[in-house]
């Protein structure tokens, strides 16, 4: 009757780590077999390879100075490829002009008169809101598109016209007095004044 594999295995390996378990390193009676003698090998002394220049790092832009770096590096270094460091402003420098706000929603509410190739009339853009958007409505408007706006949006510095049924009457870019852009079926160009 022949045994499994796997318990001829398992029996080999007990064996192996009882007699692991009676080795000199723990404390059990020496191995027949002569240790082999133990020569010491002679230290290596590292050599660089090349020569090593050492240099402080650079300050980081906008990172305060740490107490030992005094100064920046000198004007035109490239220390690992970086461009030098902006200079510090100086006490009494006019600071930069901050950048024109963007028109939001609210500066887009009120009557406005609406130019296309088809003729004129008025849209008025709404505060109330009307679900996720808000309420809008045309008066006088031949392009049969517009005289169904009755919402509108203002999301990412564009104007979105909607008319009854949730679809996109016109986009339209521009300020808080003028807008210009397109009607979306057709493409015509559309503009809005106040």
């Amino acid at each position: 009757m022949t045994k499994p594999l796997w318990l001829t295995t398992a029996v080999m390996c007990s064996a192996l780590a009882l007699g692991a378990c009676s080795s000199t390193r723990l404390g059990g009676p020496p191995s027949r077999s002569a240790a082999a003698p133990i020569t010491e090998v002679p230290p290596v002394e590292a050599v660089p390879s090349g020569p090593v220049e050492a240099a402080p790092l650079p300050p980081l832009a906008g990172a305060p100075l740490a107490p030992d770096m005094t100064a920046p590096p000198p004007s035109g270094t490239d220390i690992a490829g970086l461009p030098p460091a902006p200079p510090p402003p100086t006490i009494g420098s006019p600071a930069p002009a901050p950048a024109a706000a963007p028109a939001s929603r609210t500066a887009m509410v009120g009557n406005w008169s609406v130019q296309t190739s088809g003729g004129s009339c008025r849209v008025q853009l709404s505060s109330s809101p009307a679900l996720d958007l808000y309420r809008a409505s045309a008066s006088g408007c031949s392009n049969q598109d517009l005289s169904k706006v009755n919402a509108w949006d203002y999301r990412d510095g564009e104007v979105y016209l909607y008319q009854t049924g949730g679809s996109v009457a016109a986009r339209l870019r521009g300020s808080s007095s003028s807008l210009s852009g397109v009607l979306a079926k057709s493409g015509a160009p559309l503009s809005l004044t106040r």
